[in-house]
């Protein structure tokens, strides 16, 4: 229910910013109409909202981190998760 009530929060911020008569207010609209039946205001405390949020953006810059080294050139090679360099194979 915490998640929800975040994400309520969230689109109701949302909501001035696309502007309540659009196309993508009226949907930030009904959205909310919808989710509010299951969740009671007030469901959630600020530190609750807060925690949910850090996590959201550690999520965001893991995806962010890995989407850069999927697009990474493919000659380069990437650093290995303990941050020394792969071993290179010996010259005869």
């Amino acid at each position: 229910m915490q998640k929800v009530a975040v994400v309520i929060k969230q689109l109701e911020a949302a909501l001035p910013l696309a502007g309540s008569g659009s196309d993508l207010g009226k949907a930030i609209l009904d959205a909310l109409n919808k989710l509010a039946k299951h969740v009671q205001p007030g469901s959630t405390s600020q530190a609750a909202q807060r925690n949910e949020i850090d996590q959201m953006q550690q999520k965001n810059m893991q995806a962010a981190q890995m989407q850069k080294q999927l697009n990474a050139p493919s000659g380069a090679q990437a650093p290995s998760p303990g941050g020394a360099p792969k071993p290179m194979g010996m010259a005869a």
